[in-house]
C-alpha cells in the first residue's frame, strides 16, 4: 500500500546554518551545539582536509578546499550564513578570500570565519583594547596579531600556549585556558579578552573567566557562532554563553 504524506518546511524554520569544520578539530562541533540550540535554528557541518601541524602553509591550502567542503553541505537547503571554522586559515587566507571560496559553491550565502567574527563582535561590544591569548607557534600569532591591528584594536596584553599540533590543543584543559586569560588580563587594563582557535575548549570557562577578569571573554567559537546567528538575524539573547549574548 502507497502511503500518503505531507511535507513542510523542515528543520531551519527560522534560519538554515551551515559550518566547515577542520579535519582535525574536535571541539567545535560540541561547543555549536550548545550554542545552537534554538527552535528553528537547523544546523549542518561539513569536513575539510587539514594536517595536525598548524602553519601558514598548511593553513594556506585550504583556500582551494573550501568550494568542495561547501559543496558538501545539503544542496537542497538555501542557507542563510555559512561559517568556516578556522580562525588561523582565516587570518592567512584573507576573510573576503575564504567569502569568495564558499560562495563559489553556495552563492546565496553570507559567509564569516572567526577573525571576521571576532572583529564584529569586539566592535558590537565596543571593546577597543584587546587582551589577546592564543595556542599558536609565533609566526601564526603574529599574523593575527597584525590582522587585529589593522582593523583598529590594540593589543593590550598577550600570551600563547605555543603549541604547533592541533590534536595537542584540542586536550589544553579548560584551568590552563583560564589562567591563560587572567594572566594576559593581568597585563594591561582592556575592553575585552579574545581566546583564539576553534579547538580549545573554552565555552565553559566563558562565565567564570568574566567574572574573574571583569570584561567580555571571547572565545573563537563563541564569536563565530555569534555572527553567524546576528547575519541570519537571529538575535535571541542567551543566558550563560557571556556578555556577548547577554
Amino acid at each position: 500500500m502507497k502511503l500518503d504524506f505531507e511535507t513542510d518546511n523542515g528543520i531551519g524554520t527560522r534560519a538554515n546554518l551551515g559550518v566547515i569544520v577542520l579535519e582535525t578539530d574536535e571541539t567545535l562541533e560540541d561547543e555549536f551545539a550548545r550554542i545552537m540550540r534554538v527552535a528553528g535554528i537547523a544546523l549542518y557541518h561539513s569536513r575539510i582536509p587539514m594536517v595536525p601541524e598548524i602553519r601558514p602553509d598548511t593553513l594556506a591550502r585550504m583556500e582551494q578546499d573550501l568550494p568542495a567542503s561547501a559543496r558538501l553541505l545539503p544542496p537542497s537547503l538555501s542557507f542563510d550564513a555559512i561559517g568556516f571554522g578556522c580562525t588561523s586559515a582565516s587570518t592567512v587566507i584573507g576573510s573576503e578570500n575564504v567569502a569568495n571560496a564558499i560562495q563559489s559553491a553556495c552563492p546565496g550565502a553570507k559567509v564569516t570565519d572567526p577573525l571576521a567574527a571576532i572583529i564584529a563582535s569586539c566592535r558590537h561590544l565596543g571593546a577597543k583594547r584587546l587582551g589577546f591569548v592564543t595556542p599558536y607557534i609565533p609566526e601564526v600569532s603574529a599574523g593575527m596579531r597584525g590582522k587585529l591591528e589593522q582593523a583598529g584594536f590594540e593589543i593590550a596584553g598577550f600570551g600563547s600556549f605555543e603549541e604547533g599540533n592541533d590534536r595537542v590543543v584540542a586536550r589544553i584543559t579548560k584551568n590552563s585556558i583560564l589562567a591563560a586569560v587572567e594572566n594576559v588580563a593581568a597585563q594591561a587594563p582592556c575592553d575585552a579578552i579574545f581566546v583564539s582557535c576553534t579547538n580549545l575548549r573554552c565555552l565553559d570557562v566563558i562565565a567564570i573567566a568574566e567574572e574573574r577578569v571583569g570584561v567580555p571573554v571571547l572565545s573563537s567559537n563563541l564569536a563565530l557562532a555569534w555572527h553567524m546567528l546576528q547575519l541570519a538575524d537571529v538575535k535571541d539573547s542567551r543566558p550563560g554563553l557571556g556578555r556577548l549574548f547577554a
